[in-house]
């Protein structure tokens, strides 16, 4: 499949700069970006995903995770 126009772009989100919960990891922190990236391993066919980046509260290293798994922070 040919790469998406759109991929590696950054795609606007309702949530985006505010304070979220990845529901897989429990992490809270900001929605920092939404990027369009092709999530499929090396071998397999391409699989094209909405991937958000959240930056934890208090710093560190931003995690990644599908934007399906994302919520507002309560």
């Amino acid at each position: 499949m040919a790469t998406p126009h759109d991929a590696h772009t950054e795609v606007p989100h309702r949530l985006l700069r505010k304070s979220v919960r990845d529901v897989a990891s429990g992490t809270e922190g900001t929605l920092m970006a939404v990027l369009v990236e092709n999530t499929a391993g090396p071998e397999g066919p391409d699989r094209w995903a909405e991937i958000a980046y959240i930056r934890p509260d208090g710093g560190g290293v931003e995690l990644s995770t599908a934007v399906a798994n994302i919520e507002a922070a309560r």
